[in-house]
């Protein structure tokens, strides 16, 4: 079994097509691709001649090489698969023990349906290998670069990593679930294996930086503002150094354990995935009043505000919560809420995704500058970071806080085709009152911060799958997040200049355990 290189969802060696995002799956890289297609138009093979397409119309639907369209989800296989699947489903429903078996779970035919024909991405349980960052850097002439490599948090199901849930009767508190950790770190340069220290400690500055056999420096330093510190984070500092041009490559190693965790308390979490008893839903969800009494609402005062990242111009606002379009579409999204619900903070949350879900298309040719969340509603379509934006723009309608994880998005159980930068949020939901009373816990303390992954799927869930770099700090100016996105200062003299390309992949093998689960893609019913 494979997966997908664009949606990660799980795939057959002999599917054409990702049947869960429509998009035409590559046949090995993009060389014997080529050679493949050219291949099957000298015999005339019209099944292996669909054309890759970076924004199909529609689902299913491909180009031949003749320049037709063609939808080849109408295939004889896939119509089988269907009648298939509708036997199943009409013998469940003669049973009336497995009526009431099934109703009791899903909560009707419409509900159980869905799960029965939604797409679904596998992830696995838990998961140990090394990812490697990879940088390439070309001078000519003189000229040097420094990149600023942050070296990874540990994550806890706690973001503060402090107990969850203080009970008022001196019960012991939840202790947090480290999600991700880092064992081991080496930089490899310039023949060179450096051995960093997993958490940066102790600072070692620039003045006892490493300098390697052609004269290029690494020190990790200190959090700071100086050029010789680090801006944002813990970091490990590369200064590639070129008297007369050449080239250099570097690899940063983090060896990984990392599980998956769930901050969902439903019927649709596996069994398996730790979290699951202490999580929420739509049942035990306070208000959005609630959150000014949680965490002391320091969380709704820093991550809720109705604006966040002026990038100036016509770009505006990252988040903008005041938009037209915006306050909108979060009204209809809470009209859309059973009576009683519109004030569940939960309940809009997931409706909010369940929205993007159902209406914004992933968009693989994004332009530079991301789109603001006002700009992906007008448009229809987004990448990772348009979509969050948009998330958390009618999320903060309602001052519910939103903020940003970044990292690594991949599969390195299947491929290393799959990594890429990637970015998605963190959202902090209030537990109500008679909930956390009942269970002694000061209200203070009742409450999640969970993950949450638009574009993939993942609802309150963190996976192996997605490494995580940086999580989002306070910070209204945006320069914070602008320093993550740009890690390199560049220094030139006369006719000189120097470039640097990053790429990922997983070195060595790869150790799984705990077995998989699938999250499936339908909408909550409320």
């Amino acid at each position: 079994m494979g997966a997908c290189p664009y949606c990660r969802s799980a795939t057959l060696p002999s599917d054409t097509i990702c049947y869960s995002c429509g998009r035409v799956l590559p046949k090995g890289d993009r060389g014997s691709y080529r050679l493949e297609q050219q291949f099957s138009k000298k015999k005339g093979n019209k099944e292996s001649t669909y054309l890759m397409a970076n924004k199909p119309s529609r689902r299913g639907v491909v180009q031949t090489h003749t320049g037709r369209q063609r939808n080849i989800m109408k295939r004889q296989k896939n119509r089988f698969r269907s009648f298939a699947m509708l036997g199943l489903v009409a013998f469940v429903m003669l049973s009336p023990q497995a009526q009431e078996a099934v109703f009791g779970e899903f909560g009707g035919v419409e509900e159980f349906l869905q799960s029965q024909l939604a797409p679904y991405h596998v992830y696995p349980n838990e998961a140990s290998y090394t990812l490697s960052k990879i940088a390439d850097v070309n001078a000519i002439g003189q000229a040097s670069a420094t990149e600023n490599i942050l070296i990874p948090p540990t994550v806890y199901s706690s973001l503060s990593g402090a107990t969850q849930f203080m009970y008022s009767d001196s019960s012991e508190p939840v202790t947090p679930t480290a999600l991700q950790q880092t064992l081991q770190i080496t930089l490899s340069i310039d023949g060179q294996d450096i051995n960093v220290p997993v958490d940066g400690m102790p600072d070692r500055s620039y003045s006892n930086a490493i300098t390697t056999s052609n004269g290029h420096e690494v020190w990790w330093p200190a959090i700071g503002s100086g050029d010789e510190q680090c801006p944002l984070a813990k970091c490990v500092k590369v200064r590639s150094n070129f008297q007369n041009g050449g080239s250099l490559r570097y690899e940063f190693n983090i060896q990984v354990q990392s599980i998956s965790y769930s901050w969902w308390d439903d019927g649709r979490v596996d069994a398996r995935i730790a979290g699951k008893d202490v999580g929420i839903n739509a049942e035990n969800s306070g208000t959005f009043a609630d959150l000014a009494y949680r965490g002391n609402g320091v969380r709704q005062a820093e991550f809720g505000g109705d604006y966040w990242y002026d990038r100036g111009g016509s770009d505006g606002y990252a988040i903008n919560a005041q938009d037209a379009i915006v306050m909108a579409t979060a009204d209809a999204i809470s009209s859309s809420l059973p009576e009683g619900s519109s004030d569940n903070a939960y309940a809009f949350s997931r409706a909010t995704f369940d929205y993007l879900h159902a209406f914004i298309t992933y968009d693989r040719e994004a332009p530079t500058t991301a789109r603001s969340g006002p700009a992906c509603l007008a448009a229809g379509t987004g990448d990772c970071d348009e979509q969050t934006n948009a998330f958390f723009s009618l999320l903060r309608t309602r001052g519910i806080p939103g903020w940003y994880a970044f990292g690594v998005l991949g599969d390195p159980f299947y491929s290393n085709d799959g990594w890429e930068a990637h970015a998605w949020g963190y959202i902090q939901l209030p537990l109500k009152d008679s909930w956390c009373e009942e269970r002694n816990i000061v209200l203070q303390t009742c409450f999640v911060e969970a993950q949450v992954d638009v574009v993939n799927n993942k609802w309150l869930l963190s996976t192996p799958t997605a490494y995580l770099d940086w999580i989002e700090e306070a910070d209204a100016s945006g320069s914070s997040v602008y320093n993550y996105y740009h890690p390199v200062s560049r220094i030139t003299y006369a006719d000189s200049g120097i470039d640097r390309l990053r790429g990922f992949e997983t070195e060595g093998s790869v150790e799984l355990n705990g077995g998989t689960y699938k999250i499936k893609k339908y909408a909550e019913a409320f």
